[in-house]
């Protein structure tokens, strides 16, 4: 069954730049994996700062596999180093 992961993040204002090339890398290294789908970043027009990513996989077993990756993981880490803290995120489904 197909799922949307949902990641909220919120960045400090004059850290955006930083921010971008980063989850262009993600996304880049996502369309590759196995069961990615589609993918979008958006930001909100009142609160700039505050970065919504919707990504669609075909299992939650298939975005396991990518939240595992190590290549993944180690831009992660870059993220949540600008952000001060751990990127959460949530798994959903349809209906």
């Amino acid at each position: 069954m197909a799922v949307k992961i949902i990641i909220r993040r919120k960045v400090s204002k004059g850290k955006e730049a930083q921010l971008l090339p980063l989850l262009l890398q993600l996304r880049a290294k996502a369309v590759s994996q196995p069961g990615y789908v589609s993918g979008e970043t958006l930001r909100n027009t009142d609160e700039p700062e505050d970065y919504l990513v919707i990504s669609t996989w075909q299992s939650a077993e298939d975005w396991k596999a990518w939240e595992a990756n190590p290549a993944r993981t180690e831009i992660l880490k870059k993220i949540d180093s600008l952000l001060g803290e751990k990127t959460s995120f949530g798994i959903y489904y349809y209906g």
